[in-house]
């Protein structure tokens, strides 16, 4: 797995700070197309998931603040 590209803006730019301080949340290409997503872990926190949802033994449900991901719109693509 190669990360290939920051999806939205660098978290850190300019000197912003995040609520995680530290990796922070971001969004990333991947070498396959798919994305990986750099959050604080809420699957425990999570509490009772839509009868459609599940998170299984092998996922994590992260938290990103709505800023990160409307950053990331112009960069994410409209089609497959």
């Amino acid at each position: 797995m190669i990360f290939i590209k920051r999806i939205g803006p660098d978290p850190h730019a300019n000197g912003a700070t995040t609520y995680a301080l530290q990796g922070c949340p971001d969004i990333w290409e991947l070498d396959n197309g798919d994305f990986a997503v750099i959050g604080t872990d809420i699957t425990a926190a999570a509490g009772n998931l839509p009868p459609s949802a599940g998170c299984g033994p092998d996922e994590r449900m992260v938290r990103i603040p709505r800023i990160t991901l409307v950053s990331a719109k112009a960069d994410i693509p409209d089609r497959l």
